[in-house]
């Protein structure tokens, strides 16, 4: 069974009570439980993954390459600005998909940056939790077709 890492940055521990006109009251645990619930119907194993710290979120990526087929990133403010932790998902040659809760172009202008979209299959931003489980379709889908699930 194929595994898809998911695996967030920093302060995504936060969601559902950081700014909930934003983000949501959604919380991570249920983003993780809905994601694992998802997967299961779509043929998929997931494995979720957070951390405030950009090192750990690289290590992640680098890890992923022996453990899993594909992952879903949620860089948080690490999209506008790590150009190392689109270096590591360039470099394990992993089918990724970017997610973001808001639609980051409707925002500030700096959000509308994302290194990590260089390293991905595609982006889904501005659906909220609803997101995460879009990019599970994705990847399922692209796994599916390159022969990998």
């Amino acid at each position: 069974m194929a595994s898809i890492l998911v695996l967030n940055g920093p302060n995504l521990n936060l969601l559902g009570t950081r700014q909930p006109e934003i983000y949501g009251s959604v919380t991570l645990a249920m983003v993780e439980a809905a994601c694992t619930d998802h997967a299961a119907k779509l043929g998929l194993e997931v494995a979720c993954l957070q951390s405030n710290h950009e090192g750990a979120l690289i290590d992640a990526v680098h890890d992923a390459k022996s453990r899993h087929q594909g992952i879903i990133l949620n860089a948080g403010a690490y999209t506008h600005t790590s150009i190392a932790l689109m270096d590591a998902l360039i470099s394990v040659e992993i089918p990724a998909v970017e997610v973001h809760l808001s639609n980051i172009y409707a925002r500030e202008e700096f959000r509308h940056a994302s290194y990590i979209s260089k390293a991905v299959l595609g982006q889904v931003c501005g659906f909220g939790a609803q997101g995460y489980l879009l990019a599970l379709d994705a990847l399922a889908a692209h796994l599916k077709s390159a022969g990998a699930a």
